[in-house]
C-alpha cells in the first residue's frame, strides 16, 4: 500500500509537471507580469551625486526604493544567492533539482520537508501576494517561469532587491539598508550583508530593533552557509560573527524638504534628480539651524547657493531652519517667500545708472538730508557724510544717494529693467513703482534675488535658477553691461565687514566676496547676498509671520552667517572675482563729475541731529484697556532747543500721545534748523 501511495505521488507530480510545461505559453499570453507602478515605489530626491536627500512613503505608507544590481555591494548579491538559491543564474525560474528534491520528500514522507523556492518565485510571490496554498504555489511557479523568459537575471534581482520585506514599513534593500545601517548599500561588510539577507525569512520576528538576539542567530546562519558554499572563508565568517547588531531603527535622510515638496508637486518622476551638493547642503542646514538657535525660538532662516559658473545650479537650498518646527512655522519655503528686499536692490540702481550714463562711480553727490515731495528717506544710521562718490555711497548703503540717483533713473524704467530680466517686482495690485522700491518697497524673493546676484559674477546677464540636472537652459536675460557687472562687484567686495568683524582682505584665506546687506522698514527683514567668482549666495533671517525684530540688521544678523554660507564652499581658484580695480580708478567724465538730483534739500549741519527714541523703523506695541499709552521722544547732538512734529502737527512737549495704531513720522527740529527723523508703526 505504501509502495502503491508513493507511485500515485510521483505520477500526480509528473503530470503536474507536463501540464505546466505546456500551458506555460499560453498562460503568457493571457497573464501578462505585472508591474510595479509609480504609485507603488516611494519617490525621492537625489542629491547630484545620486545620493539620497528626502524620502517620500508610498499610499500604502510603505517605504520602497527602487533598487539595482548596480547600487548593491557585490557581496551582499554572493551571499544572497548562496542563501536562497545557489543555481539561480542556470535555472529557468524553477530549480528542478531543488523542486524535484523536495517532491521526493514529500512524495516519500507525505509532508514537506525543504523548500523549493527560487528567488524568481519570491518575486512573484511579491508582485503578486497570495495565501500559502498548494494552487498559490502552483501559480508562483507559472510566474517564475514566465518571468525568467521575460526578463534578464539582473531585472529579476532588481525587483527582489526592490519588494523584498524588511520589517515596520521597510520595503527594499536600499531602504533597509538606510533604516538599519544608516548607509546606502553600494558598500557593505560581511556581517552588514548576512544581516541583510537574513531579514526577509521573517522580517517581524527578525527586526534588529525589537529582537537582536534572534537577528545576529539569523545574520550568523547566512554566514556559516556561505562559508560552506567556499563564498567567504571560515575565518571571515567567524569574524564577521563577532561583529555587533545596532538595535535602532534610523531615520532616513530628510533633507532639502522644501525643495522636495514643491518638486514632488511639479511632476511624477519616481526619482528627481538635483543640482544639490549633499554635503554642502547638510552643513548648510547645520548652520542655519544653530544660527536660528542663538537667535531665538521664533526666528526662522533661509539659505540659498548656486554655482553661477554651471547655469545658475542651485547647490543648496534651505527654507527654514527646522522644517517640523510649529513656533518658526518651518514648514513655509522662505527661499520663495515675496518679502521686502530692503536695500539689497541698490547695486543694481547704481549698475543701470552707470550703464545709461547718468552716473558714473567717480560721480560726487553730497549726502545730505533731502526730500522728493512727500518723501525724505533717512540714512539708516541717521548720520550724513558730505560729499561722496556714487561708489562710495554703494558701499555704505547711503539712503538718500540711492534714492536720489532711483529718482533720475525713474523707478517705472527701473522695474521694466528688472522684470525684462526675469525678476519682477511684487506690488500691491494698481500700484506703481515709486522711489521707495530704492529702499525695499516692493517685494522679491530670495530665489529671485540670488539670481540677480548671479549676474554681478558673470557678464550682467540674468540667468534663472536651476534645480534639476535634467531641467532645460534658459537663455540668459541682459540687465547690466558685462563691465558694469564687474565695477558693481568690485565696489562691493570693499564693502563694511560685519561689526567688530577685520575686513577679508585683511585675513589669509578668508573668502572675498561681493556683498550686499538689507534691512526691511520694522526690522521685519534681514538680508545678505553675495557673489564671488563661481557661486551666488543669499540669506534671510527674520519672524515668518512678519513681526517686528527691533534691532536685528542685514549687516549684523545676516552677513556674518552669509560670510559662514561662503566658507563652506570649497576652496577654487577660480572663485576670485575679476579685478576691476582700474575701472574704479577711471575719473568720471566732466558731465557727469556731480550729480545735481531734483530732490529738495533740506537744512543739514555738522551737528547731525539724530532722534534716539523711537529709533527709525520700530514697531511699538502701547495698547492697553482704554488708549494708547504715551511715547518720551528723545534727539541728540541737536542746537539748542529741540521741538518735536508728529505726521507734521507741532507738539507743545517732549511726550507723544498716540491716538491710534498706524505708521507715524516723528520729526525733531533744533534752533539751526537741522532736522532728523523717525518713521515707527504703532500697535
Amino acid at each position: 500500500m505504501r509502495g502503491t501511495g508513493r507511485r500515485r505521488r510521483i505520477g500526480l507530480v509528473a503530470i503536474a509537471l507536463g501540464a505546466i510545461g505546456a500551458a506555460v505559453p499560453m498562460l503568457d499570453a493571457a497573464f501578462p507580469l505585472p508591474r510595479i507602478g509609480k504609485s507603488g515605489l516611494s519617490r525621492a530626491l537625489l542629491a547630484e551625486d545620486g545620493s539620497i536627500l528626502r524620502v517620500a512613503t508610498t499610499a500604502e505608507g510603505k517605504i520602497r526604493l527602487r533598487t539595482d544590481v548596480r547600487d548593491v555591494d557585490p557581496r551582499f548579491i554572493r551571499l544572497l544567492t548562496a542563501y536562497e538559491d545557489r543555481r539561480f543564474h542556470l535555472h529557468p525560474g524553477i530549480d528542478p533539482a531543488a523542486l524535484a528534491r523536495a517532491l521526493w520528500q514529500w512524495a516519500s514522507n507525505g509532508r514537506i520537508v525543504s523548500g523549493a523556492s527560487t528567488l524568481t518565485m519570491q518575486v512573484a510571490r511579491l508582485l503578486e501576494p497570495r495565501p500559502r496554498t498548494v494552487r498559490a504555489k502552483a501559480l508562483e511557479m507559472l510566474r517564475a517561469l514566465q518571468i525568467d523568459a521575460r526578463l534578464s537575471k539582473d531585472e529579476i534581482l532588481g525587483l527582489y532587491l526592490t519588494l523584498a520585506p524588511y520589517g515596520g514599513n521597510l520595503e527594499g534593500l536600499r531602504a533597509a539598508s538606510l533604516a538599519w545601517l544608516g548607509k546606502e548599500p553600494g558598500r557593505l561588510t560581511d556581517a552588514e550583508a548576512a544581516l541583510l539577507v537574513a531579514l526577509p525569512q521573517a522580517p517581524s520576528r527578525l527586526r534588529p530593533d525589537r529582537f537582536p538576539k534572534r537577528a545576529r542567530l539569523a545574520r550568523n546562519k547566512v554566514l556559516r552557509r556561505a562559508a560552506a558554499h567556499r563564498v567567504i572563508t571560515r575565518r571571515e565568517a567567524g569574524q564577521a560573527m563577532q561583529d555587533g547588531i545596532s538595535g535602532e531603527r534610523r531615520s532616513l535622510p530628510f533633507h532639502a524638504p522644501h525643495l522636495a515638496d514643491r518638486l514632488f508637486a511639479r511632476g511624477s518622476e519616481i526619482e528627481l534628480r538635483t543640482t544639490l551638493d549633499a554635503s554642502l547642503q547638510v552643513r548648510a542646514e547645520a548652520l542655519a539651524a544653530a544660527h536660528a538657535e542663538a537667535a531665538g525660538p521664533r526666528t526662522g532662516v533661509a539659505v540659498l547657493v548656486a554655482d553661477h559658473r554651471n547655469r545658475m545650479a542651485v547647490r543648496v537650498w534651505v527654507g527654514s531652519p527646522d522644517y517640523l518646527s510649529t513656533r518658526r512655522l518651518g514648514a513655509v519655503d522662505m527661499v520663495r517667500a515675496i518679502r521686502s528686499p530692503g536695500s539689497t536692490l541698490k547695486p543694481f540702481i547704481y549698475g543701470l545708472a552707470f550703464d545709461r550714463a547718468i552716473a558714473h562711480p567717480d560721480t560726487r553727490m553730497n549726502d545730505t538730508p533731502r526730500s522728493f515731495g512727500d518723501y525724505a528717506p533717512g540714512n539708516f544710521d541717521r548720520r550724513y557724510r558730505g560729499s561722496v562718490t556714487l561708489a562710495d555711497a554703494l558701499r555704505l548703503s547711503l539712503n538718500s544717494t540711492a534714492v536720489a540717483v532711483m529718482d533720475r533713473l525713474g523707478p517705472s524704467r527701473f522695474a521694466r529693467a528688472l522684470e525684462a530680466a526675469g525678476v519682477p517686482l511684487s506690488l500691491p495690485p494698481g500700484e506703481r513703482p515709486g522711489l521707495a522700491v530704492a529702499l525695499g518697497g516692493g517685494g522679491l524673493t530670495l530665489h529671485r534675488l540670488v539670481s540677480l546676484y548671479g549676474a554681478l559674477g558673470t557678464d550682467g546677464r540674468v540667468r534663472p535658477l536651476r534645480a534639476l540636472r535634467s531641467a532645460r537652459e534658459i537663455a540668459p536675460r541682459p540687465l547690466l553691461t558685462a563691465p558694469t557687472a564687474r565695477v558693481v562687484a568690485a565696489i562691493l567686495r570693499d564693502a563694511p565687514p560685519p561689526r567688530g568683524k577685520p575686513p577679508a582682505h585683511s585675513i589669509a584665506g578668508a573668502p572675498r566676496i561681493a556683498a550686499k546687506t538689507g534691512t526691511s522698514f520694522g526690522f521685519r527683514d534681514a538680508w545678505a547676498l553675495g557673489v564671488d567668482g563661481r557661486y551666488a549666495a543669499g540669506v534671510w533671517l527674520g519672524r515668518v509671520d512678519g513681526t517686528p525684530q527691533p534691532g536685528r540688521t542685514g549687516r549684523n544678523d545676516a552677513l556674518p552667517l552669509l560670510h559662514a554660507v561662503f566658507g563652506l564652499l570649497p576652496r577654487d581658484p577660480a572663485r576670485t572675482l575679476p579685478n576691476s580695480d582700474s575701472a574704479l580708478k577711471d575719473v568720471a567724465p566732466l558731465a557727469l563729475r556731480d550729480f545735481n538730483d531734483s530732490g529738495r534739500y533740506l537744512p543739514w549741519s555738522a551737528s547731525s541731529l539724530t532722534v534716539d527714541f523711537p529709533p527709525d523703523g520700530a514697531t511699538i506695541a502701547l495698547a492697553r484697556a482704554g488708549g494708547y499709552r504715551t511715547i518720551p521722544l528723545r534727539a541728540s547732538s541737536g542746537s539748542g532747543t529741540i521741538r518735536w512734529m508728529v505726521n507734521g502737527r507741532l507738539l507743545a512737549g517732549t511726550v507723544w500721545h498716540p491716538d491710534g495704531p498706524g505708521q507715524a513720522t516723528i520729526t525733531a527740529l533744533d534752533t539751526a534748523g537741522n532736522h532728523a527723523r523717525s518713521a515707527i508703526w504703532v500697535e
